[in-house]
């Protein structure tokens, strides 16, 4: 039986509930609990999409793409995370660039599901074929997620690739003709160019046997900062959450990511819980090249690596490091210190700070709230 409560009493609950998140918060910054483990294998990448946080296949952005840790340090490497850490409680989430481009990918992750890692990945999808599907669910693979970012045309200009939406509709048909996997789905970035085929693309993935369509806006991050014609306007933004929370409303399984916090309007609409940036106290991850970093898609800044696993034991840089992850990013801004909102948002999330200035590049007050 669902329950039904008035506007005042939403409020309440959902604010007595982020209080709790809060203190949860607190505690996670005393002790971090690492429940994600991002492994970026490569940063080659077969597209060359215009919001890349990473800025893959951009010669003089990041390094070059022959330099990538050799398969022997990663079988090291979790090697000793099996030692120190408990599996049960942490996913591996293997990214890139396009993971699969990377030569030695089955080698790693064949190793890595020896030992008892549960494991996922994130792809454009262009790559995988009945053959490799297969594969994928040999070496252990659990959990999907694949990039459609648009009808045809707009997600290959998107991508900058001619022919992306057909090759990677073609690998989300070989997964889901595989089957086995425990979780299949579609991320779809949300741009001011692209957010009119929302009701389009719904139709698209109420057709296919997925487990959950992803849907997030561009982040003012990495490449997308120099396209400021396809970030969302706030007309956008309250477009995109109000759909999101409509079909969640009608039971589909469409979601919101889990950047940003988005006033006690539209928490826990349009997503499973609360904002909570996981960054550094969940979340920690390897680059191509070793660093030690927390989430992957914040800005690559020295003052933000915390070591390298070729020189730095990664359990003592996770006990001991992270520090500037462990504090709340509205200390650092005199607005948001004073801002009512602050116990909930604590500044909102690392990937969308600027550090230059110390200012939320993206905040939803004065626009969803």
């Amino acid at each position: 039986m669902n329950i039904i409560f008035d506007p005042a009493t939403k409020r309440e609950v959902k604010t007595a509930h982020m209080k709790q998140l809060k203190e949860h918060r607190e505690k996670l910054y005393r002790e971090p609990d690492l429940r994600q483990l991002f492994l970026e294998l490569t940063l080659r990448c077969n597209e060359r999409c215009l919001h890349c946080g990473s800025w893959c296949s951009d010669p003089g952005k990041t390094m070059p793409a022959g330099e990538e840790l050799p398969v022997e340090t990663y079988h090291r490497f979790l090697d000793k995370i099996r030692k120190d850490f408990d599996l049960r409680r942490m996913m591996l989430c293997i990214t890139g660039g396009e993971p699969l481009l990377r030569k030695e990918f089955f080698e790693i992750m064949d190793y890595a599901g020896k030992l008892g890692f549960s494991w996922g990945m994130t792809t454009n999808g262009t790559l995988i074929g009945a053959e490799t599907a297969a594969r994928l669910k040999q070496a252990g693979m659990k959990t999907v997620s694949v990039s459609i970012d648009g009808l045809p045309e707009t997600h290959d200009s998107f991508r900058q690739t001619p022919g992306a939406y057909e090759r990677a509709m073609r690998g989300i048909g070989a997964i889901l003709a595989e089957g086995g996997f425990e979780a299949v789905q579609v991320t779809t970035v949300v741009h001011h160019k692209n957010i009119g085929e929302l009701d389009r693309l719904y139709e698209i993935m109420c057709g296919l046997d997925i487990d959950s369509w992803r849907v997030i806006n561009m982040e003012p991050m990495g490449r997308a900062l120099c396209h400021p014609e396809l970030m969302m306007t706030p007309e956008d933004y309250r477009r995109l959450f109000s759909f999101i929370r409509e079909k969640r409303q009608e039971g589909m399984p469409v979601e919101y990511g889990c950047s940003h916090y988005l006033g006690t309007d539209y928490e826990h609409e349009v997503r499973e819980w609360y904002f909570l940036c996981s960054a550094g106290i969940y979340v920690a991850s390897i680059m191509a090249n070793g660093d030690i970093a927390a989430c992957l898609d914040i800005e690559r800044r020295p003052e933000l690596i915390q070591g390298n696993i070729l020189r730095d034991d990664f359990t003592e840089v996770w006990k001991h490091g992270f520090q500037v992850f462990r504090k709340p990013l509205s200390d650092r801004n005199s607005t948001c210190r004073t801002c009512p909102e602050k116990d909930f948002c604590a500044g909102d999330a690392h990937h969308s700070w600027n550090y230059d200035e110390d200012r939320p590049r993206l905040c939803f007050r004065d626009i969803l709230f």
